[in-house]
């Protein structure tokens, strides 16, 4: 494997009257292409802010951040949102979907920004929610479709571009048990089969079992970064 991720010494904090409050105290981490990494904390850890980073949606007050050989963390707001067209996926607790929109339109739009011209955005679209199982629910809007089916909407949708990092943050969050072990099957799958660097966001054990390697944080800090030997899917 090669190193896909690679932060020094991240700080991040955020003004709250008259002083700043630090989130990030001194993260340093590595993730090489290809892993499935899960990253777990209680409410208020930094997890969350730590994965915004990763993500190139917020920038680290100071240290430094290599993302595929690319040094991100003085980037404009313009190429930060270019590497996150070309690069990265997301996947969020919510789904994030256009409500008044069809499954398809909905796993179009990533293309829509990078001006994909509209036969090739069609064939794309149709091959992601063929690849999570959804092809007979294309024309579905969002409120006809279940929660686990909308989930996959949106992981098609985060695939589409062929993206190398996909980020789920609590991507079973609003999900039932069964729903919720399917799909993250899926992210096994995707990460198995395609290659896929999965970073996943997790308050539950049960479900950072099905990634590689589990890193916890705590207080803005990383308390541990282990390989999982019991790992699920």
């Amino acid at each position: 494997m090669s190193m896909l991720i690679e932060l020094e010494n991240i700080h991040k904090s955020y003004p709250l009257d008259g002083f700043e409050l630090e989130i990030l105290k001194g993260i340093d981490l590595k993730i090489d292409k290809g892993e499935f990494v899960a990253i777990m904390g209680p409410s208020g850890s930094g997890k969350s802010t730590l994965m915004n980073i990763l993500g190139c949606l917020d920038t680290p007050t100071s240290g430094h951040y290599a993302l595929d050989g690319v040094n991100v963390e003085n980037l404009s707001a313009d190429e930060l949102a270019e590497i996150r067209n070309q690069k990265i996926g997301f996947v969020f607790q919510g789904f994030n979907l256009l409500s008044r929109t069809s499954a398809l339109e909905n796993v179009e739009l990533p293309m829509v920004y990078a001006k994909t011209p509209e036969r090739e955005r069609r064939r794309k679209a149709i091959k992601a929610l063929e690849s999570v199982g959804l092809r007979e629910r294309m024309h579905h809007q969002p409120n006809q479709l279940s929660g686990g089916q909308q989930q996959r909407v949106a992981i098609a949708r985060a695939i589409v571009n062929e993206a190398p990092i996909i980020f789920a943050d609590e991507p079973t969050g609003n999900l039932d048990t069964k729903m919720s072990v399917e799909i993250m099957e899926l992210f096994t799958k995707l990460n198995r089969d395609l290659k896929r660097t999965i970073i996943l966001v997790t308050h539950e054990e049960d479900i950072a079992l099905y990634a590689d390697r589990i890193i916890k944080i705590v207080d803005g800090e990383i308390h541990s970064d282990t390989k999982n030997v019991k790992k699920r899917g």
